[in-house]
């Protein structure tokens, strides 16, 4: 099948939710990747805990389709939405619901007229923000300087979030969850540098 590697994210289709809201039964530990893409990443975190829920937002609509009948075929507790993520976090998640997310190596959007594409933003802030529990982990990787320099940018300005590595701080201690997407992995055999950020949800 032939997966679109850009979508855009401000067409007007986007701007309703159009997914499907996975069950989260009480009590679960829930997690969300946003911009899952394959949930290479969320498959081989389900296989390190299957007690937790696996959510992925995606808005390649294809990607959700796939991830979900992976999902079905191997048993595992991985579940991929259809949505802008900016926009539907609301739509998907009770009031602090999720335990950690995960933001991996987002598209950069390099040509300056799309950078009102690009996915961290105070609108995505507050919807982490509304969706994570307090202490909840906000773990973002990218191998683009300016896109990490931005997310950072956008917690370390809003309250709610805590840098865990210190105010302005790079976190240096890796991936500490043991896993890795394939954009992750191909950055490090490729040798190119991954900048990391590691911010908690305030009480």
């Amino acid at each position: 099948m032939r997966i679109r590697q850009h979508v855009n994210p401000l067409a007007p289709y986007f701007q309703e939710f159009h997914g499907v809201v996975p069950a989260m039964p009480a009590g679960a530990e829930v997690e969300l990747e946003i911009g899952c893409a394959d949930a290479q990443f969320l498959f081989e975190r389900a296989a390190l805990d299957p007690t937790a829920i696996y959510v992925g937002c995606e808005i390649r609509e294809d990607l959700v389709g796939l991830v979900n009948r992976r999902a079905r075929r191997t048993g595992v507790p991985v579940h991929a939405v259809f949505c802008q993520a900016q926009l539907h976090l609301d739509a998907i998640f009770e009031p602090g619901r999720v335990a950690r997310v995960f933001v991996n190596f987002p598209d950069p959007w390099f040509k300056k007229k799309h950078h009102e594409r690009r996915m961290i933003d105070d609108v995505l802030a507050t919807g982490i923000a509304r969706a994570a529990r307090p202490g909840a982990e906000i773990f973002v990787q990218s191998d683009v300087w300016a896109i990490a320099l931005d997310a950072m940018s956008v917690f370390e300005s809003d309250g709610r979030f805590v840098n865990a590595a210190g105010e302005w701080t790079f976190w240096r201690g890796g991936n500490p969850y043991g896993v890795r997407s394939w954009r992750e992995q191909n950055a490090e055999e490729t040798g190119l540098p991954v900048w990391r950020i590691m911010y908690r949800r305030a009480a």
